[in-house]
């Protein structure tokens, strides 16, 4: 398959030809050591803060290992996000600007077993050629055949029905790939997590960008606060979501063009 290649040394061609044959690309190199150690480092508190919730809250099954909604002021994410990993390819597969939908982390242990596993595409209606969202996931372990490396039935981002659960398993092709990699993949595509048969953990960053004018999962600016959006740097605030936002009241909406809540080239 010719969907792997060398961070620094892709084009945006390989990433067009994999995109459009196999619905997913590998990036081999592209995150540093420090960045992915500090992204472990914080993943550790915030899923016991998060499965807190979900127990309290009676949703814990089929929760294991989930944790959602990581863009804080003070962790990884801003760092993270300044670094504006493959953006030229996810604004070329967006059509223009595009924000961040959703920001997770998935920690898969032996014997986890949760809704990931299952076979899903995480977009519920299937868009063609009309690309909405497109999909990162970032290896903080090697990915490996016995770990649990994902699934992805390749070819199948363009095709509407679900396969058949047989089809899938003999059928798909697994994103093994080393520590630091980054994996794109088109919202289309079906997909799995595998399950980890192995005493370490494998762990992943799952990111969702959308085209600015589908909604997003979680009000990042309302839950940051609109005044810290102004100390942010054009990027920040574009993918964060500060140029997209929706008016809640006339005074917000009522606006010369430089101050309205949603900015020109939104799409």
């Amino acid at each position: 398959m010719k969907n792997k290649f060398n961070y620094s040394e892709a084009t945006l061609s390989d990433f067009e030809n994999a995109m459009d044959q196999y619905g997913w690309v590998i990036y081999e190199d592209a995150v540093d050591d420090k960045m992915i150690n500090k992204i472990i480092n914080d993943l550790e508190p915030a899923y016991l803060k998060r499965r807190e919730i979900q127990v309290q809250n009676g949703i814990d099954t089929g929760m294991e290992g989930t944790l959602h909604h990581l863009l804080e002021k003070d962790n990884f994410s801003m760092p993270f996000l300044s670094q504006q990993y493959c953006d030229k390819e996810m604004r070329h597969f967006l059509d223009g600007n595009y924000i961040v939908n959703g920001i997770s982390g998935v920690l898969n242990f032996k014997n986890f077993k949760a809704y990931v596993h299952n076979i899903h595409r995480d977009i519920r209606s299937f868009t063609g050629d009309f690309k909405i969202a497109i999909q990162m996931i970032v290896l903080l372990d090697d990915y490996t055949l016995e770990n649990g490396a994902t699934y992805f039935l390749s070819g199948s981002h363009k095709k509407d029905a679900k396969p058949q659960d047989v089809f899938f398993y003999e059928q798909a092709d697994r994103a093994v790939a080393k520590k630091g990699s980054i994996v794109l993949f088109d919202s289309n595509i079906w997909h799995a997590v595998g399950n980890n048969n192995t005493d370490g953990p494998r762990r992943a960053l799952t990111l969702t960008f959308t085209r600015p004018f589908f909604k997003p999962q979680f009000d990042f600016p309302r839950f940051l606060g609109y005044d810290y959006g102004a100390g942010l740097n054009d990027h920040l605030r574009q993918v964060i979501g500060y140029n997209a936002r929706i008016s809640a009241n006339l005074q917000e909406f009522y606006q010369p063009p430089h101050l309205r809540m949603y900015q020109p080239g939104q799409g």
